[in-house]
């Protein structure tokens, strides 16, 4: 029987927005940095090793915001992703997965983005509202 696969995300906020990365693989767009879950790899060391990768950055501050467990949210198959904020300095670099980098404001997110990304992102920044 398969079973669905254990992903994080993380959206890292730097100076001036959040990062988020152009993905050299598809399903393309634009997504929160990212992956899977290795064996014998807690989830907040797979947040953190996949920021790394990613984004060149070490992220400080890894905190749990929320899971989501949709089983159409990635069409590569059902995925089930526990999704962090972090906080980095430093100027994010594209690696590994990301053929692109930005850094975005809710009020210039770009239109292509990935998964179920946007409704992530939407649930942080009204989050982030109501925490100011």
């Amino acid at each position: 029987m398969e079973q669905p696969r254990i992903t994080v995300d993380i959206i890292i906020e730097v100076e001036g927005g959040i990062v988020l990365i152009k993905r050299k693989n598809p399903p393309h767009g634009w997504a929160i940095p990212g992956g899977f879950v290795d064996c014998g790899e807690s989830l907040e060391t797979a947040a953190a090793r996949e920021a790394g990768e990613e984004t060149c950055l070490k992220v400080q501050d890894l905190r749990q915001f929320h899971t989501y467990s949709e089983p159409g949210r990635d069409p590569r198959g059902h995925t089930i992703s526990t999704v962090f904020t972090a906080k980095a300095d430093g100027t994010p670099e594209a690696s590994d997965d990301a053929a692109d980098i930005g850094v975005f404001t809710e009020n210039n997110l770009p239109d292509d983005i990935a998964f179920d990304h946007r409704k992530i992102l939407k649930d942080y920044f009204d989050h982030s509202a109501t925490r100011h």
